[in-house]
Parts: structure tokens; sequence; C-alpha cells
């Protein structure tokens, strides 16, 4: 070996080698990285290090999410970011979708002194260089090391590996709690802003990611997997509202997984009708009638199957399936009949529930698409009086806008616009944090109807179509739940 020469990766270099990397650097695409000068870290706004959402995303492990905050406030590309910290582009993009983990303590410390993280962030006391010869720990520097600095962080590394990867019994009451803040997030859900909820999740979710990396008994395994997989399944929820469809289906795998590892039909039902639900606002709408197939293999008789089969109708009605649409709604009313059986979620309440005023809410909808504007108020109808009268806590705005929305639609097609002003205009009203994303698509197609020749010199109608058309949800801001 060329004495003193190494890749970017730390890999002794070949003397036959004249480069500046590995092999393994090369087939992996650290080539281009490693022949780029030296990058300065990125320009950042003061106090970028010490905001709680960074600190969490690197005391968690959530590299990916540091990585998307790190290239919007210094306006960077993704490949701006790979060549900056010695990744390649394709890598950086799996570690933001989060189909990919940056794992390594090597690499972890590399990255973040690329990205000019504090010395005190970079974990297992970065500031100090190993040798290569014992892979101890000095003070950097050419003066001899300090043994009581590297017993020091012999001892700090220890401890930290055996915390993080004890198989020691996990306390019940600790998961206790994390079941308990599940419920109370899913119950917040349908009546609160999205933004402290998020939060909540993110936080929720690093207490189960840490939990399974500390190897729990495979009796704690299934539960923990069950939590973290509800968990991502709100988690998709919230990214879809937020506007990122991608990020959705992310979580959605990712729940998957840990459905099948906690063998848990409830969770895979539920899972896939998410799914569906996610495909059915998106220009793959097809996609939603082969994702509600599949969760109907797995979901249990009651709210489970009445739910999937509630998605399969409207998304039949949407892509004009008309004979699909109407033999979902036979399934669902079927389903009603069933005895029912607990899938498991309805224990978490708020979005994991499928109680009647939803039903009825997802009923009108459907009527609406077909174009049976009769059925479609008095099921939309029924949702929002059933929502107004229940409790404050199950109250879902998303669900109650979208569904005056459909008597709004009916209203016009029988051409009465003072009759549908009245309930647009709640529409205009609602504040901007609960203008769910799939309002904003509804709204805009109530203002093509707006526009329609027979309203040509209806005064009400054309303010009604500007207010329409101007309407704007809020697609980078935290909005309100999936419905």
């Amino acid at each position: 070996m060329a004495a003193g020469r190494r890749c970017v990766c730390g890999t002794p270099l070949s003397q036959y080698n004249s480069g500046k990397v590995c092999a393994g650097c090369v087939k992996a695409g650290r080539a281009q990285a490693a022949n780029t000068p030296h990058l300065s870290p990125p320009q950042l706004p003061e106090g970028f290090w010490e905001s709680p959402d960074i600190l969490s995303a690197i005391e968690q492990r959530e590299f990916g999410r540091l990585s998307e905050e790190v290239r919007r406030r210094a306006g960077l590309t993704q490949l701006g970011l790979a060549q900056l910290v010695g990744l390649t582009q394709g890598f950086i993009s799996k570690l933001e979708r989060g189909t990919t983990r940056l794992e390594v303590h090597e690499k972890v410390l590399r990255f973040l002194e690329a990205l000019g993280a504090p010395v005190s962030l970079r974990p297992g006391l970065p500031q100090t260089r190993r040798h290569a010869s014992t892979g101890i720990s000095s003070a950097p520097g050419d003066g001899p090391c300090d043994l009581r600095q590297m017993a020091a962080t012999a001892a700090a590394e220890s401890l930290e590996f055996v915390s993080r990867y004890s198989s020691g019994a996990i306390p019940p009451e600790e998961v206790n709690e994390i079941h308990q803040e599940i419920a109370a997030i899913a119950t917040e859900y349908v009546h609160s802003p999205l933004e402290p909820v998020f939060t909540r999740l993110l936080a929720t979710r690093g207490k189960l990611f840490t939990l399974l990396r500390g190897q729990p008994k495979p009796g704690e395994a299934l539960q923990l997997y069950f939590l973290t997989g509800t968990t991502c399944l709100l988690l998709a929820h919230a990214s879809q509202n937020l506007g990122d469809e991608a990020a959705a289906m992310a979580q959605i795998r990712a729940a998957w997984t840990c459905a099948d590892r906690a063998d848990h039909n409830g969770l895979r039902a539920w899972v896939r009708g998410t799914a569906a639900l996610i495909a059915e606002w998106s220009p793959q709408a097809q996609a939603a009638l082969t994702h509600t197939q599949s969760a109907l293999a797995y979901a249990p008789t009651g709210e489970s199957r009445i739910r999937i089969a509630a998605i399969q109708a409207r998304a039949a009605a949407r892509i004009g399936d008309q004979q699909r649409a109407r033999s979902s709604l036979d399934v669902l009313r079927h389903a009603r009949e069933e005895w029912p059986d607990a899938d498991g979620l309805e224990q978490f309440g708020g979005l994991l529930r499928f109680p009647t005023e939803k039903q009825a809410f997802y009923i009108g909808g459907t009527y609406t698409l077909m174009e049976n504007y009769a059925q479609a108020e008095r099921h939309a109808a029924e949702a929002i009086t059933l929502y107004e009268q229940g409790a404050p806590e199950a109250y879902s705005y998303g669900d109650v806008a979208l569904a005056r929305l459909d008597i709004v639609t009916a209203r016009l097609a029988l051409g009465e616009v003072e009759g549908a002003s009245e309930e647009l205009k709640k529409i205009f009203e609602l504040p901007a944090q609960l203008r769910i994303r799939q309002l904003g698509t509804s709204v805009q197609r109530v203002a093509e109807l707006l526009m329609h020749s027979k309203f040509d010199g209806n005064r009400t109608a054309r303010e009604l179509a500007d207010a329409a058309v101007s309407y704007r949800t809020m697609d980078i801001q935290p909005k309100a739940q999936l419905q």
C-alpha cells in the first residue's frame, strides 16, 4: 500500500491505484465527489443548528429529514448536496424518501462535518480521530494521544452501544405510554391543525425506533412493530395532506413492513385502505381499486370492512365506473349488518375509526360523483348533522367541509345558486391552516360549475366563481387530516 494514501471512505489505497478512490467507491459512484475540490459548508441561517426540529432529526438519526432541511434553507439541489458530502445524488434521493438510511458511524460523522454541524452535535465524541492501527480515538493534532481522553471516549462509546442494543425487557409502562400517546394523536388529528400533531408523531416514532433498535424480545417486538406501523400509517395521512404523495407512499411501505412483522391483519387492512385513499386523489385513481381488493382480503368484519367498501365505492365513481360503485355500496350495506370484529386499531379512536357520520359522508361523495344529486345532498346533510350533534373531539372539519361541497355541487346542478352560496361561503371562511389538500381540488371543480354558460349574467355565480378560482389551500404549511 502507498503510505499515507487513503480513499475518502478511509480504505488504504493500493500502490497500483493512482487515483483518489478505491474500487468500491468507484462502483458506488463516489469518484466524482472524491475528485471535486473541497467545498465549504452550506450557508445556513443563524440559529439553524439550535432549531428543535434539527436537533430532533439528528437525535433520531433522521438524516433524510436533515438533508431536506439543509437543502431547503441553503438553496441546494440533491446533486449539489451530494457533491458537498461525498455521496451520490441517488443515495441522497433515497435517504430523503426514507428508503435507505445513513447508519455507519464514520459516514454519519463525515456527513455532519460536511454540513458544518457543530462538533457537539456529532455523536460519539467526533472531535477525536481514530488511529488506523488500534481503532482507538485520540485528540486531533500531531502530539501524543491523551490516554485519559481515549479512556473516556471508549467508555462513552461502550455505553452508547449497550444502551442502543440492549436486549433487556422493555418496561410495560413505557409501551403503555406510547400506546396512549398514539391514541391521543389519532383523536386530535380529526379536529386539530396538523403542525403540532405532526411534531408529536415524529417524536413518538423516534421513541419506537429506539426501542426496536434495542433488540426487544420476540413478544415485545410484535407489539412495537404494530405501534410503529400505526404511527407510520398516521404519518402517511399527514404527508399526503402536506401535498407530498411520494412521502405518503413511502410511509405506507414502512407501515406495511411493520404490519407484516407484527403479523397484524387489521393493520394490513388499514394500510392498504389508506394506500387506496392516497391513490384515489392522485392521477393514478385506478390503482385505488387494486388496493381496496387487497385490503378486503385482510379486513375483519365491522368498521374496517365498511371503510374499505366506502373507499372502493367512491374510487370507482371517481373513474366513472358506476356499476362497480353501486356494487361496492351494496358491500358496504351488507358489512353494516355483519357482526363486528375488532381490527385492533379501533382502540386508538379518532382518525382510526370509521363511524356512521363518516360513512354518510363517503356515501354522499360517491353519489355526487355518480351525479345522483338528490341522494348526494341527503347523505351529505346527514353527515354534517351527525358531526355537529356528536362529541366535539369527534368533529372532523375536513369531512364537514367536503360534505358541504357535495351539497354545493348538488344545488348548482339544479341551478340553485343562492342555496349553493350559503354553503360555499362557509368553505371560504375556513381558516387557512385547516384547508386540506382535497378541499382545494373540490373547490376548483365547483369553480368550473359556476362558470358554466347557464349561469351567464348571474352576478352571484360570477362572484362565487372568482372567489373559488382564487381559493388556496396550504401546500407548504401543515393541513388537517386526510379524509
